[in-house]
């Protein structure tokens, strides 16, 4: 039977370049000369640092333009709270990896309504997509690009 797995995974290599284009960005842009800010790639999050919070602000527009110059999907971004010590702000922002059990469960009821022909499972992280046709496989993809789930998503380990 056809399958195939509905997961959200991030591409750290493209994420670690998108963030190296934003420090090369954040160099040359005038209104951070002389400006103590960066960015720093540390275990799938991405750190930055400034002087100030609208520092922080303008950072993140530039870090999701790098994202989204790299093909990282922005949705991705998880902004956390502003730590301030001393003379410097910072901020740590995550990348949503791996389906959340809510949003497995909208999934499925989403499927079910539509009154698809295939079988849905959740594991782990992740969720299995089994039917008869391929063409039903298909419109279950369509149907999952259309809504928006607040994350991306990628379709792979597609079995014939």
């Amino acid at each position: 039977m056809p399958s195939f797995d509905i997961v959200s995974e991030l591409d750290s290599v493209e994420t670690k370049n998108a963030v190296d284009n934003a420090n090369r960005q954040l160099s040359t842009r005038f209104d951070f000369k002389g400006v103590d800010a960066s960015f720093e790639f540390v275990e799938e999050t991405v750190v930055i640092k400034a002087e100030s919070e609208f520092q922080l602000q303008q950072m993140q527009s530039i870090l999701r333009d790098a994202c989204s110059k790299r093909g990282v999907d922005t949705s991705a971004l998880d902004a956390r709270g502003i730590d301030r010590t001393g003379k410097t702000s910072k901020q740590i922002i995550g990348f949503k990896q791996g389906i959340e059990q809510s949003i497995a469960k909208k999934m499925i009821k989403l499927i079910k309504d539509k009154k698809l022909k295939v079988q849905t499972a959740i594991q782990g992280d992740k969720l299995r997509v089994t039917g008869k046709k391929r063409d039903d496989l298909q419109a279950v993809m369509a149907l999952l690009k259309a809504e928006d789930f607040g994350q991306p998503l990628q379709f792979n380990n597609f079995r014939d």
